[in-house]
């Protein structure tokens, strides 16, 4: 059995260069060559997990099957390698700081002065190798986030230094993202930005194998050889990542750059085959050749940040390639949503779909969007709180419970459609209280979401504190909004749907999460469907 061979991927001059797209896509063609291959993320900052941060501050927080609320490069990973993740994929400095502490505490280092070195490395060093001694995989891609010469990355860095020494030759190799500017002024290209970033990462003590060079215009072999020899890397190690149309093409450029080649070579890994990417580049085809358009509104109080609904995004990206469909996503803000403008903000969409949230911020828009979706017969979709507000607006519209709320708006309505469980109503810690991860959900037989299911059980990712109260389940089913969907352990509603009208569905989970370019979303795919049905 080979031992497991590690790639690291640093990144210099900038942050936000796309680490994780190179990372994934290296990860897509290794995998296409027949290695199995994962990714994982170190993040260097302080929270334990992402699930406590604003959108604003990190983008969406991505939701694996084990629960593990991580960062949205893991969902990058899924989507590329159509492979889950776990919590073993994502750490963060919180995370390690934690468990070296919580071992301090129970005396397990024997009266030793706990340091970041070694204490804080060697766990970093444990974790980076976890997946790798699980013997699933061949090869395993580490991402470290940050930017190399950050204070906070340095015990990543130091770690990674280690690991390469301690694996040997041959069983390891650091791959280094950097920024090429193009300085208009002068009209060029120009590498010292990259020259300082690879000589940082040298001071401490990690040579990189090879440079990929984010850049907006093509580099010259002038320009590849004065890199080459600049920072000490073979010629062919330099790598020119330019600016794509879709991230999806990403995989394609480093095919023909020669970047699994080159790294499969210092791995000393044989190169199999020719990559399959067969389905890849059908998947492509189809998302640049698209037969129609459709506009589809995403309701929500976080669109000024694309990522904080990346993967809302991108699973309209799966699902429009599979209906040969260009999905326009328009992006609206809730707060704006009242009685007196909803026509006019939400009219031309083919669908609308309401996104999910916390808090109360915009809560009234949302109920407003759910309302005109309904009583206009446009195509609906409602995730997580977007369900919630279609049961309120159900409840006061349909079954006239003027005040119906969920009691995380008011604490004090009457009706409370929406409330907590038994369970939550004691806990002040709000990090990591949700419910997490897969839970399985059985299909009403002859319902929409059995038809888009095509099954009668599924199990999805979930992400949510708030529940559907099933005091109400008698009246609001009775009234027409029916509960197609139910957790078979706990009763709990996971899907509501109408069946006098086009398509009108909502669902307590993340469907979002699963949707990847081989498995696109059922539920996007037949929401897309039903827009390009309804602009007809």
């Amino acid at each position: 059995m080979n031992p497991t061979k590690y790639i690291f991927v640093t990144g210099g001059v900038t942050s936000s260069l796309g680490k994780g797209i190179i990372a994934a896509s290296l990860a897509k063609l290794l995998q296409a060559r027949g290695y199995r291959t994962t990714i994982q993320k170190f993040d260097p900052y302080i929270n334990v997990d992402p699930g406590t941060l604003n959108p604003y501050e990190h983008g969406e927080c991505f939701v694996t099957d084990d629960g593990a609320e991580t960062d949205l490069d893991l969902g990058h990973y899924e989507r590329f390698l159509n492979v889950p993740t776990s919590q073993a994929n994502n750490v963060t400095t919180g995370r390690v700081y934690l468990s070296v502490i919580e071992k301090e505490r129970r005396g397990e280092f024997l009266g030793k002065t706990v340091q970041v070195v070694p204490h804080i490395t060697n766990e970093i060093k444990e974790r980076m190798q976890l997946l790798g001694k699980s013997g699933d995989y061949d090869i395993v891609i580490t991402e470290i986030g940050g930017t190399v010469g950050d204070i906070e990355s340095l015990p990543y860095i130091e770690s990674v230094r280690q690991l390469v020494w301690e694996l040997g030759e041959h069983n390891s190799i650091v791959v280094h993202l950097t920024l090429i500017p193009y300085l208009a002024a002068a009209g060029e290209l120009k590498t010292k930005p990259t020259q300082h970033s690879v000589k940082t990462l040298m001071e401490s003590g990690i040579q990189a194998d090879i440079l990929v060079c984010r850049t907006e215009h093509e580099l010259s072999d002038e320009l590849r050889q004065k890199l080459a020899l600049f920072c000490n890397v073979k010629r062919e190690a330099v790598i020119q990542s330019i600016d794509a149309s879709t991230i999806y093409e990403v995989p394609n450029l480093m095919l023909e750059e020669g970047l699994d080649i080159v790294a499969l070579k210092k791995l000393n890994l044989p190169k199999k085959s020719a990559p399959d990417l067969k389905n890849w580049n059908t998947f492509l085809h189809r998302l640049k050749h698209p037969k129609q358009t459709v506009n589809v509104g995403l309701v929500g109080k976080y669109v000024e940040l694309q990522d904080s609904y990346k993967s809302i995004l991108e699973a309209f990206i799966h699902a429009g390639a599979a209906n040969q469909t260009k999905v326009n996503v328009i992006s609206l803000h809730s707060e704006y949503i009242d009685e007196a403008n909803a026509a006019e903000q939400l009219q031309g969409l083919d669908g609308i779909l309401i996104a999910p949230g916390f808090g109360s911020r915009g809560i009234e828009g949302k109920i407003e969007t759910v309302r005109y979706a309904r009583e206009n017969n446009i195509p609906f979709f409602g995730i997580c709180l977007g369900m919630q507000m279609s049961v309120i607006e159900y409840a006061r519209t349909v079954l006239g419970l003027k005040d119906a709320n969920s009691t995380e708006m008011n604490e004090k309505t009457k009706n409370p459609v929406i409330s907590l469980m038994e369970e939550q109503k004691n806990i002040t810690d709000k990090g990591g209280t949700m419910r997490l991860g897969a839970w399985k959900c059985n299909i009403q037989e002859g319902s929409l979401a059995h038809k888009i299911y095509g099954k009668s059980q599924i199990t999805e990712r979930h992400r949510h504190r708030y529940e559907y109260n099933n005091k109400y389940r008698n009246q609001l089913e009775s009234a027409g909004l029916i509960a197609s969907g139910v957790n078979p352990d706990t009763g709990l509603v996971e899907i509501v749907e109408l069946q006098n009208h086009p398509f009108f569905i909502g669902v307590q989970y993340h469907p979002e999460y699963k949707s990847t370019v081989a498995n696109p979303h059922p539920i996007f795919v037949s929401f897309v469907a039903a827009m390009v049905k309804h602009k007809k």
